[in-house]
């Protein structure tokens, strides 16, 4: 009788039968693990939480106060005889790979992850293994990144620009990872950086946990416009087109995301300006890290799932589809920000 995988995929999520644990569950559970605090990947409702240390107030943030253990990476946790151990992911602040073992047979769950050094994160690490579950948001060969500090040239340049022009400069970005990674890098020699409340939220509860970040001024309704005209805005993208924009006039929308790669994408999003920035593995990241697990099975949960699937058969992997309830931040995102300062 064939031996069953050490993780199955289920009506709740990635299981695994012998440490009797979720990782990443979608319906509530008794013990989930789990990789990073992006909505689609920590959900309410689960009896027990184990994340890494730098998730633990984002979580108590979004989720309330839940049952929450936490460790550090290279650190293991047994269950049930499974050996549980986290790595950085290189997503967003606290993301992890999750490393399963028992009896000799060695799973990696990466959850979400890039592969750059973005300067704020713990930078992603290889970790061997026999099966490998990978996201594949953006497996195609379109999607190849430039260097950060050449998207953030550009970015610096535009605002810069708009400064000179009199208008307020209007930059949309996940209000988890993606604004902290554009806050650290925005040249602060040209203005103030001010946030969103959806934002400022998520800047205070990454703060409380020990991450330093630059000075932010959180946006009221006692902001004026003439505080704002010539700085730099920085809101979660479910704030476009609200009310709350009013307050911008005259202001240039500038819009951070990998789907900026593609021809019409800022069109879409009405974004004067596109910015190519993605806290996820273009597709040189991703071969690059699937090559480095010298793994022999490929489980692939969201994005290009098919296609990207054929390719890795073509050049020797055992690639399979999974079905999974992750995917788009943004219009998670857009659900978590309803009531939010919009």
């Amino acid at each position: 009788m064939a031996k069953k995988p050490l993780l199955e995929f289920n009506q709740n999520g990635i299981y695994c039968a012998q440490g009797d644990f979720y990782i990443d569950p979608w319906r509530p559970v008794k013990d989930a693990v789990i990789t990073h605090g992006h909505s689609d990947h920590a959900k309410w409702g689960h009896q027990k939480y184990l994340a890494h240390t730098l998730s633990r107030e984002i979580l108590y943030h979004r989720l309330g106060q839940i049952s929450l253990e936490t460790m550090d990476y290279g650190e293991s946790r047994i269950k049930n005889g499974v050996k549980i151990t986290f790595y950085p992911a290189g997503h967003i602040p606290g993301s992890a790979q999750i490393k399963v073992e028992y009896q000799g047979e060695i799973w990696v769950v990466s959850g979400d992850y890039k592969t750059e050094d973005d300067g704020i994160c713990t930078p992603f690490e290889p970790v061997k293994c026999h099966s490998f579950i990978s996201e594949c948001t953006f497996g195609m060969p379109v999607y190849k990144w430039q260097p950060q500090a050449e998207v953030f040239k550009g970015i610096n340049e535009w605002w810069q620009q708009k400064q000179n022009e009199g208008k307020t400069s209007v930059l949309a970005g996940y209000s988890l990872g993606k604004a902290q990674r554009i806050l650290q890098n925005l040249d602060l020699n040209i203005g103030k950086v001010f946030t969103h409340g959806v934002i400022h939220n998520s800047n205070e509860a990454l703060i409380r946990n020990g991450i330093e970040l630059n000075p932010t001024t959180l946006i009221t309704v006692l902001t004026t416009k003439e505080e704002l005209k010539g700085n730099i805005v920085i809101c979660p993208p479910s704030a476009i087109g609200t009310p709350w924009m009013r307050k911008m006039n005259p202001y240039s929308f500038g819009y951070c995301s990998g789907w900026m790669a593609i021809r019409g994408a800022k069109r879409r999003r009405a974004a004067d300006r596109g910015f190519v920035l993605s806290d996820h593995a273009d597709w040189d990241g991703l071969i690059s890290a699937i090559k480095a697990t010298e793994c022999d099975t490929v489980y692939l949960t969201h994005g290009y799932t098919a296609s990207f699937s054929r390719y890795l058969s073509e050049i020797g992997y055992d690639a399979r589809e999974a079905k999974t309830l992750y995917g788009n931040e943004e219009e998670n995102e857009a659900e978590e920000a309803k009531g939010e300062n919009l």
